[in-house]
């Protein structure tokens, strides 16, 4: 029974020993394309807290990116990016093309945060950031898939991904959880 055991234990380790050397993506290791087609790497973000997004202009979330909005204008100078990736794979609620969504954005909210191109969050054509995302910071009973627009990713300023927040969550909700991830900073350079 104990060789049973301790047989099971290293088929068990295996997978996890061969993964050992494997080197260990981080936020900062993928690039995005921003909204005007300009390739970004996400470690043009270090030591800043980032809230990524995905979003759309035809849905009932979509006055979250007034708040998204009003967070950015608080912290910004503070260390806060919010990155917004329009996504059209929810009832097609974002049908725009690149230039519609940004003038949208720009008009009816104002926003100043960094918006990219159109991508997918789930299935075959994942963007690789997302892959990861989801990877790190499951959702609703562990599940990885994204469940609508508007579902939220906290990084902290070392790229670690802190939590998910579903679509529901508004803004001002998740104020306090940024705030912290910045004093933290603060606190560790003092």
């Amino acid at each position: 029974m104990n060789i049973k055991k301790i047989w099971l234990g290293l088929i068990l380790l295996i997978p996890l020993l061969s993964q050992a050397g494997d080197k260990m993506q981080t936020f900062y290791d993928f690039n995005a394309t921003n909204i005007i087609g300009e390739t970004i790497p996400m470690s043009n973000y270090k030591g800043k807290v980032v809230l990524v997004v995905n979003v759309a202009s035809k849905c009932g979330f979509t006055p979250q990116y007034e708040g998204l909005q009003k967070l950015y204008k608080t912290y910004k100078e503070q260390g806060l990016e919010i990155l917004a990736f329009p996504c059209n794979q929810f009832k097609e609620q974002e049908p725009g093309t690149h230039k519609e969504i940004q003038n949208f954005c720009n008009v009816n909210y104002g926003v100043t945060f960094p918006l990219f191109e159109k991508i997918d969050v789930n299935g075959e054509n994942t963007h690789p950031l997302y892959t990861f995302l989801k990877e790190e910071a499951r959702g609703f009973m562990w599940t990885k898939s994204i469940k609508w627009n508007f579902t939220k990713f906290l990084i902290d300023r070392d790229g670690n991904v802190i939590t998910r927040y579903g679509s529901s969550t508004k803004p001002d909700s998740i104020e306090e959880d940024i705030i912290k991830l910045l004093k933290e900073f603060v606190v560790n350079e003092g």
